[in-house]
Protein backbone atom coordinates (compact mmCIF):
# COMPACT_ATOMS: atom_id res chain seq x y z
CA UNK A 1 0.00 0.00 0.00
CA UNK A 2 1.74 3.73 -0.62
CA UNK A 3 2.03 5.98 1.77
CA UNK A 4 -0.89 8.35 2.19
CA UNK A 5 -1.62 11.28 4.54
CA UNK A 6 -4.18 10.66 7.14
CA UNK A 7 -6.42 13.29 5.62
CA UNK A 8 -6.05 11.30 2.08
CA UNK A 9 -6.79 8.01 3.77
CA UNK A 10 -10.16 9.49 5.27
CA UNK A 11 -11.17 11.26 2.73
CA UNK A 12 -11.49 8.04 0.64
CA UNK A 13 -13.75 7.18 2.51
CA UNK A 14 -15.94 9.33 2.63
CA UNK A 15 -18.74 8.65 0.39
CA UNK A 16 -20.03 11.23 -2.17
CA UNK A 17 -23.90 11.19 -2.33
CA UNK A 18 -25.52 13.72 -5.40
CA UNK A 19 -28.77 15.37 -5.14
CA UNK A 20 -29.48 14.26 -1.27
CA UNK A 21 -31.46 15.29 0.25
CA UNK A 22 -32.59 17.87 -2.55
CA UNK A 23 -31.78 18.69 -6.03
CA UNK A 24 -27.91 20.29 -6.56
CA UNK A 25 -26.50 19.06 -2.95
CA UNK A 26 -23.56 16.79 -2.59
CA UNK A 27 -24.03 14.90 0.56
CA UNK A 28 -20.85 14.18 2.04
CA UNK A 29 -21.39 10.67 4.07
CA UNK A 30 -19.06 10.24 7.16
CA UNK A 31 -20.71 6.51 7.99
CA UNK A 32 -18.12 4.90 5.52
CA UNK A 33 -15.48 6.17 8.34
CA UNK A 34 -17.46 4.34 10.65
CA UNK A 35 -18.39 1.20 9.37
CA UNK A 36 -14.63 -0.20 8.87
CA UNK A 37 -12.37 -0.63 12.30
CA UNK A 38 -9.54 0.24 11.09
CA UNK A 39 -10.61 3.82 9.44
CA UNK A 40 -12.37 4.45 12.59
CA UNK A 41 -9.47 4.29 14.39
CA UNK A 42 -7.45 6.29 11.91
CA UNK A 43 -10.32 8.76 12.05
CA UNK A 44 -10.49 9.02 16.03
CA UNK A 45 -6.92 8.84 16.65
CA UNK A 46 -6.50 11.98 14.75
CA UNK A 47 -8.41 13.70 16.83
CA UNK A 48 -7.05 12.17 20.00
CA UNK A 49 -3.69 13.00 19.15
CA UNK A 50 -4.46 16.27 19.04
CA UNK A 51 -6.07 16.80 21.86
CA UNK A 52 -3.78 14.67 24.38
CA UNK A 53 -1.37 17.83 23.77
CA UNK A 54 -1.38 19.35 27.46
CA UNK A 55 -1.71 22.83 25.63
CA UNK A 56 -5.42 21.47 23.62
CA UNK A 57 -6.22 18.73 26.30
CA UNK A 58 -10.08 19.27 27.40
CA UNK A 59 -11.84 19.03 30.39
CA UNK A 60 -15.15 17.49 28.49
CA UNK A 61 -16.05 16.93 25.44
CA UNK A 62 -19.16 18.07 24.17
CA UNK A 63 -20.67 16.29 21.25
CA UNK A 64 -24.08 17.97 18.81
CA UNK A 65 -26.70 15.56 18.20
CA UNK A 66 -26.12 13.05 16.76
CA UNK A 67 -23.12 12.47 14.99
CA UNK A 68 -21.09 14.40 17.19
CA UNK A 69 -21.90 11.86 19.50
CA UNK A 70 -20.64 9.26 18.08
CA UNK A 71 -17.22 10.59 17.39
CA UNK A 72 -16.81 12.92 20.95
CA UNK A 73 -17.88 9.82 23.18
CA UNK A 74 -15.05 7.57 21.77
CA UNK A 75 -12.70 10.63 22.13
CA UNK A 76 -14.05 11.20 25.75
CA UNK A 77 -13.35 7.57 26.47
CA UNK A 78 -9.77 7.71 24.97
CA UNK A 79 -9.03 11.30 26.34
CA UNK A 80 -10.21 9.78 29.94
CA UNK A 81 -12.49 12.99 30.08
CA UNK A 82 -16.01 13.35 30.40
CA UNK A 83 -18.53 13.32 27.75
CA UNK A 84 -21.94 15.66 27.64
CA UNK A 85 -24.34 15.45 24.84
CA UNK A 86 -26.17 18.32 23.40
CA UNK A 87 -29.34 17.84 22.29
CA UNK A 88 -32.14 18.67 19.70
CA UNK A 89 -34.94 20.35 22.06
CA UNK A 90 -37.24 18.23 24.01
CA UNK A 91 -34.92 14.73 24.31
CA UNK A 92 -33.23 15.83 27.95
CA UNK A 93 -35.08 15.30 31.07
CA UNK A 94 -33.36 17.13 33.44
CA UNK A 95 -33.71 21.21 33.64
CA UNK A 96 -31.64 22.72 30.23
CA UNK A 97 -30.85 25.50 28.86
CA UNK A 98 -31.41 26.14 25.32
CA UNK A 99 -30.57 27.91 21.98
CA UNK A 100 -32.58 28.28 18.80
CA UNK A 101 -31.31 28.88 15.68
CA UNK A 102 -31.74 29.35 12.28
CA UNK A 103 -31.73 26.79 9.18
CA UNK A 104 -32.39 27.77 5.38
CA UNK A 105 -35.85 27.02 5.94
CA UNK A 106 -37.00 28.18 9.80
CA UNK A 107 -35.29 27.22 12.98
CA UNK A 108 -33.96 24.56 15.34
CA UNK A 109 -32.81 24.62 19.01
CA UNK A 110 -30.92 22.59 21.23
CA UNK A 111 -30.02 22.28 24.66
CA UNK A 112 -27.99 21.24 27.31
CA UNK A 113 -28.36 20.01 30.96
CA UNK A 114 -27.75 23.02 33.12
CA UNK A 115 -25.55 20.80 35.24
CA UNK A 116 -23.20 19.17 31.63
CA UNK A 117 -20.43 21.55 32.75
CA UNK A 118 -19.17 23.60 35.56
CA UNK A 119 -17.74 27.40 35.13
CA UNK A 120 -14.26 27.30 33.96
CA UNK A 121 -14.75 23.99 32.26
CA UNK A 122 -12.18 23.37 29.11
CA UNK A 123 -14.66 22.37 26.67
CA UNK A 124 -13.56 20.62 22.99
CA UNK A 125 -17.36 20.84 21.17
CA UNK A 126 -17.32 18.30 18.03
CA UNK A 127 -18.96 17.53 14.87
CA UNK A 128 -19.51 15.37 12.00
CA UNK A 129 -19.48 18.41 9.47
CA UNK A 130 -19.35 22.18 9.71
CA UNK A 131 -22.07 23.94 6.79
CA UNK A 132 -23.71 27.30 7.57
CA UNK A 133 -21.94 26.82 11.52
CA UNK A 134 -25.49 27.55 13.19
CA UNK A 135 -25.22 24.39 15.38
CA UNK A 136 -21.48 24.42 16.32
CA UNK A 137 -22.43 28.16 17.12
CA UNK A 138 -25.83 27.43 19.18
CA UNK A 139 -23.65 24.72 21.28
CA UNK A 140 -20.99 27.40 21.74
CA UNK A 141 -23.43 29.56 23.56
CA UNK A 142 -24.89 27.40 25.40
CA UNK A 143 -21.75 26.14 26.64
CA UNK A 144 -20.44 29.48 27.52
CA UNK A 145 -23.96 30.61 29.20
CA UNK A 146 -23.25 28.05 31.76
CA UNK A 147 -19.70 29.18 32.09
CA UNK A 148 -17.47 26.49 30.21
CA UNK A 149 -14.70 28.29 27.74
CA UNK A 150 -15.04 25.99 24.20
CA UNK A 151 -11.56 25.57 23.14
CA UNK A 152 -12.02 24.56 19.75
CA UNK A 153 -14.68 23.30 17.34
CA UNK A 154 -13.66 19.85 15.67
CA UNK A 155 -15.42 18.38 12.44
CA UNK A 156 -14.14 15.58 10.24
CA UNK A 157 -14.99 18.14 7.31
CA UNK A 158 -15.33 21.44 6.41
CA UNK A 159 -17.86 22.77 3.62
CA UNK A 160 -16.16 26.70 3.54
CA UNK A 161 -18.14 27.48 0.34
CA UNK A 162 -21.67 27.54 3.00
CA UNK A 163 -19.74 30.29 5.18
CA UNK A 164 -20.28 28.32 8.46
CA UNK A 165 -16.18 27.99 9.63
CA UNK A 166 -15.85 31.91 8.59
CA UNK A 167 -18.76 32.67 10.61
CA UNK A 168 -17.69 30.56 13.61
CA UNK A 169 -14.12 31.54 13.32
CA UNK A 170 -15.61 35.71 13.41
CA UNK A 171 -17.28 34.96 16.58
CA UNK A 172 -14.02 33.66 17.71
CA UNK A 173 -14.05 30.22 17.75
CA UNK A 174 -10.93 28.17 16.95
CA UNK A 175 -11.47 25.71 14.40
CA UNK A 176 -9.93 22.18 13.40
CA UNK A 177 -10.84 20.10 10.61
CA UNK A 178 -9.28 16.83 8.91
CA UNK A 179 -10.93 17.61 5.45
CA UNK A 180 -12.76 19.97 3.52
CA UNK A 181 -14.86 19.84 0.54
CA UNK A 182 -15.90 22.09 -2.12
CA UNK A 183 -19.70 22.92 -2.74
CA UNK A 184 -22.44 21.76 -0.84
Amino acid sequence: MPHLSVNQYLRDHIRTVPDWPAPGVQFRDITPLLQNAKVFRVLIDAFVHRYMDPAMRPDVVAGLDARGFILGAVIAYELGVGFVPIRKKGKLPFTTVEETYELEYGSATVELHTDAVKAGDRVLLIDDLIATGGTMMAGMKLLEKLGAEVIEGAAIVDLPELGGSASLRAAGLALFTLLDFDGH
